[in-house]
């Protein structure tokens, strides 16, 4: 098994927007790519997890969630020649969280902070979640990282200062904090194995 590095979208790879209604609204973080790059360059394998409830709102189908993130992996690509070695996204909602469409209005495992799309990722790829790193702009990012066993990173970007300022969903804990993706994967490729660490 390896070690993966798992990142979030909104707010760690593309610019924290709100709901992207048009594909020419997602665009890149400054750095992100390179940031990329460099673990795809290190062999550690780059995920994407995240939740687009989107479609459960019935604010566009989940044909258009599947056209921003290969409008994402073009810019990736473009950018540093940086990919993402999977994506994995959960479109579902439960009718408390505010889900209407019928097809994906559902309790679900997938959404964060549940580790579903973690451990799909891990079965499907042979991943050791155990020394695997997970990078997010939110608390339910942290906390599933370590519902999952994973090192849970916090970056700054997206909504990371408002969660740190107590605005923004809930207090939480993260193995590190980074100003940015940049900053997060330097921090990785820095802590080679995590057997024997704390």
């Amino acid at each position: 098994m390896k070690p993966a590095v798992f990142l979030d979208r909104d707010g760690v790879l593309n610019q924290e927007v709100g709901y992207i209604h048009r594909l020419e609204d997602l665009n890149l973080i400054p750095g992100v790519a390179a940031a990329v790059r460099h673990l795809n360059d290190r062999n550690l394998f780059c995920c994407l997890v995240s939740n687009q409830s989107g479609p459960a709102r019935g604010y566009y189908p989940a044909s258009h969630v599947e056209a921003l993130h290969d409008r994402l992996c073009y810019l990736l690509d473009q950018e540093a020649g940086a990919r993402l070695d999977a994506l994995y996204y959960c479109p579902y909602l439960s009718p408390p969280e505010g889900g209407t469409q019928p097809e994906f209005t559902r309790w679900t495992t997938w959404r964060k902070p549940n580790t579903g799309m973690l451990v799909a990722a891990a079965w499907e790829h042979d991943l050791d979640l155990s020394q695997s790193f997970m990078v997010g702009d939110k608390a339910t990012d942290v906390d599933m990282a370590h519902n999952a066993g994973c090192t849970g990173i916090l970056v700054k970007t997206g909504y990371g200062d408002r969660v740190l300022g107590g605005e923004y969903q809930h207090h939480t804990h993260p193995d590190f904090i980074a100003s940015d993706l940049a900053e997060a994967v330097h921090w990785i490729t820095q802590q080679g194995s995590k057997s024997g660490r704390s």
